[in-house]
């Protein structure tokens, strides 16, 4: 088996979106292939950035304007 490294895109639509360098080395190869999508995964920033913006939505959608007469003691 051999392997061609390349990066490419999902489109909006979900289509695989293949660079035509990547392309011209694929032609010919009329055999079934094997695909391995890796995907960039967040930086630790901003994974903890958004479990921050989760947290303090959850915590705040449990607050009701009723609740606002506690803020005065």
């Amino acid at each position: 088996m051999k392997a061609y490294e390349f990066a490419g895109e999902v489109t909006a639509d979900g289509q695989l979106k293949i660079p035509e360098a990547a392309l011209s080395q694929l032609a010919g190869h009329q055999q079934a292939v094997r695909v391995i999508v890796l995907v960039q995964e967040p930086s630790e920033a901003e994974a903890e950035d958004a479990w921050k913006t989760l947290v303090a939505n959850q915590f705040l959608a449990g607050y009701s304007p009723e609740d606002a007469i506690y803020d005065a003691l």
